[in-house]
């Protein structure tokens, strides 16, 4: 039987704002798509969650699209580390829709954010289970979970897992480098 050995070369601090965060795609014109495209953008200023407020207070959005809007605005507040209204947002998005995979997935983020790694794994998890529109980020972010908590072996994996769904994204390749790994007899 074959055992493998994992070392990590030098651990890397988890930095807050590292994790990867889930937008949800939202069309149809007015505030709630260009919430949307803010949020999927890398916008950070607080001037455009205000647009995904104001859709969300103005716009008849039924409920797959307010959920999305949630989500858009608490990725905008996570980028900003308010992780206390990013919660709230993402919690209101799982209320109205129950199955979005990404709210689940960005309260997980938060939770890494906050340094609250076991936190994490039930909403990445459950996002995974619900399916996302880019898993690899789900794995990235469970990989920085698990290094959080000392499990170099399930991270590694974890940052496998998001190089082979995303072998353009650099920053689950860049976490690998740091790793090494032999086999023993």
């Amino acid at each position: 039987m074959k055992a493998w050995i994992m070392g990590v070369a030098a651990i890397a601090a988890l930095a807050i704002g590292a994790e990867a965060r889930a937008s949800v795609t939202v069309i149809g014109g007015g505030q709630a798509e260009a919430c949307s495209k803010d949020a999927i953008s890398g916008k950070t200023s607080p001037q455009f969650e205000r647009v995904c407020t104001e859709a969300l207070e103005t716009e008849m959005l039924d409920a797959r699209d307010r959920a999305g809007t949630y989500v858009n605005r608490g990725v905008l507040k996570m980028r900003r580390q308010d992780w206390a209204g990013a919660t709230k947002d993402f919690n209101e998005a799982v209320r109205l829709s129950p199955t979005m995979g990404e709210a689940y997935v960005n309260r997980g983020a938060v939770s890494i954010g906050e340094h609250h790694y076991a936190d994490s794994l039930p909403d990445l998890n459950k996002g995974l289970e619900l399916g996302v529109e880019e898993p690899a980020k789900v794995y990235y972010n469970r990989g920085l979970a698990y290094e959080g908590m000392d499990d170099m072996k399930s991270a590694y994996f974890d940052y496998q897992k998001a190089v082979e769904l995303s072998p353009d994204w650099d920053a689950p390749q860049k976490e690998l480098t740091r790793f090494h790994v032999e086999r023993k007899e």
